[in-house]
């Protein structure tokens, strides 16, 4: 894994000729008419006629979080995998890719800081994309691609965990796999340095790179997201609104108290030692890809069967198959019944988008005028901490059960929205390297890392060729697993990253969440 301050060391060295250099900000501190607050207006103005000067050249700084992915500890990327139902048409590829992806802002850009002035902030400054640079297909050894094709894909997109990006170039990669697998004809996969934007924006904006199997001349259908209830209406009597002050009331409180643990974990609030919390050093390690296709349908017949939403569904599946895991590897029989063992403190880190996300016409709008839009983009999230049940419970849905009362009261917080603007707060204050002290605090005393995303509800095709499945993950934060769900059409994509050495049986861990789902989907068919 390529260390940041090595990387962009590289980077501006190899990026002068790309640079222009702004003249330094000089305030006049003698004594004036308007003193030190004209002084002030005056610096307010050069540092805006910089940015627009900047503008004009290509030039954006970089987000406080896009910055955070850069330090040496989360040194992230997010790889998605596109398992293809025809061989890969690489000059069909390349050239979808020059009409959508080489046109977007972030695909198009080199991170810059300019070592000459003191303080500097690293920026994106656009660039002219070779794609030979970018399109890799590599040469892997045909007799393990025919004796086992699912492992071949697996060990490569595995190794590109420990493989250095070249931040001379924008970053991002894509990697054609082109020889059949048990899922698919080929597979393609994709990866992009996490500071070009949030898992949702890049992962939205490769779904706006695609189009509908029916209808080629349009964009994907996206399932329809849900919204939350409103200020209730004067005319709703006085107990809507009543209900309506508590529910503020009950947010407010939540969210102190979600801002408490938050700091304390932070600090000092540590996860209890299991087999699934990564060691000093995890996110330097190589990490090992794994997925399994789950039922989409069956996660749907529980949600309508329990009352509770899809991601209610995954929490209590995920907390199943934790728990069916640690007991089998610590041989603990005591978790048996409804009583959790010994009080276990297992949370995720869950970072969430908390600004909307730009529509895929949007998106699409974006990569075909190569302009912004007035499109809001880059990393704009926040963090929540997410606790996960672990027990053996008799009755598979207790977990379900469990799981929809710790979303519904998750969704009872403003949590997230806290964590992004204190973010942003200490940025400002005390500097990127405080922020990231903080964050790193956060990690290391959790977990793993959990996330959901919903896909295309339709089938769909990716610059011509049919998408047979959608895997995506991340790597590069300190956490030795991470658990991604990923629905496309009428499947839901499981996708674990795992430190390779720590997790020897990753596979048995992958067939774990696939039992669970199968045992609560049982249960809930039998409570019908």
């Amino acid at each position: 894994m390529d260390p940041p301050a090595t990387a962009d060391a590289a980077s501006s060295s190899s990026c002068t000729s790309l640079r222009k250099r702004t003249a330094a900000l000089s305030v006049n501190t003698s004594s004036s008419p308007s003193g030190s607050g004209g002084s002030r207006s005056r610096e307010r103005e050069s540092k805006a006629r910089q940015e627009m000067e900047a503008a004009d050249r290509g030039e954006e700084p970089m987000s406080p979080a896009g910055r955070l992915f850069r330090e040496t500890h989360f040194n992230c990327y997010i790889v998605a995998l596109l398992g293809l139902g025809a061989p890969v048409d690489v000059a069909a590829a390349r050239a979808g890719l020059e009409a959508t992806l080489v046109r977007h802002p972030r695909f198009s850009s080199l991170q810059v800081t300019d070592d000459a002035r003191k303080n500097a902030k690293p920026r994106w400054v656009r660039t002219t994309v070779n794609l030979d640079d970018h399109i890799v297909s590599p040469r892997l050894d045909p007799a393990a691609t025919s004796a086992d094709p699912d492992r071949a894909v697996e060990d490569y997109v595995s190794s590109l965990s420990t493989l250095p990006m070249d931040h001379s170039r924008p970053l991002w990669e894509f990697h054609v796999l082109d020889f059949p697998t048990s899922e698919a004809a080929a597979a393609v996969a994709i990866r992009m340095h996490h500071s070009l934007g949030d898992g949702v924006s890049l992962i939205s904006l490769l779904m706006a790179c695609t189009r509908s199997a029916a209808d080629p001349s349009r964009l994907p259908a996206l399932p329809p997201s849900s919204s939350g209830a409103g200020r209730p209406a004067l005319s709703a009597g006085v107990l809507a609104i009543a209900a309506w002050v508590w529910s503020l009331v009950v947010l407010a409180w939540n969210t102190l108290v979600d801002v408490v643990r938050f700091v304390a974990t932070s600090w000092f609030l540590r996860d209890s030692r299991t087999p699934f919390m990564g060691t000093e050093g995890v996110e330097f390690r190589r990490k090992r890809f794994l997925n399994c296709t789950l039922s989409l349908d069956d996660v749907k017949f529980v949600k309508n069967a329990m009352k509770c939403t899809v991601n209610d569904v995954l929490i209590g599946v995920t907390s199943a198959a934790l728990s069916r895991y640690y007991f089998r590897k610590t041989n603990d029989t005591s978790g048996s019944g409804t009583k959790a063992q010994k009080n276990i403190r297992l949370r995720s880190a869950m970072l969430v988008n908390i600004r909307k996300t730009p529509g895929l016409h949007t998106l699409a709008e974006m990569m075909d005028s190569s302009k912004d839009n007035a499109v809001k983009w880059g990393n704009q999230i926040g963090y929540i901490v997410l606790p996960f049940h672990i027990a053996m419970h008799d009755d598979p849905l207790e977990y379900i059960r469990l799981g929809k009362k710790t979303a519904d009261r998750k969704k009872r917080s403003l949590e997230a929205v806290f964590t992004y603007w204190s973010g942003n707060l200490v940025v400002k204050l005390l500097g990127i390297k405080a922020a990231a002290a903080l964050c790193y605090g956060m990690f290391t005393n959790t977990t793993m890392s959990f996330s959901s995303l919903a896909g295309p509800a339709e089938k769909v095709e990716f610059y011509g060729h049919p998408i047979v499945y959608i895997a995506t993950s991340v790597y590069g934060h300190p956490h030795a697993l991470t658990v991604h769900f990923q629905s496309y059409m009428n499947i839901m994509k499981l996708v674990l990253a795992v430190d390779d050495e720590q997790f020897p049986d990753s596979h048995q861990l992958l067939d774990d969440f696939a039992e669970s789902l199968r045992l609560v989907r049982q249960a809930a068919s039998e409570k019908s």
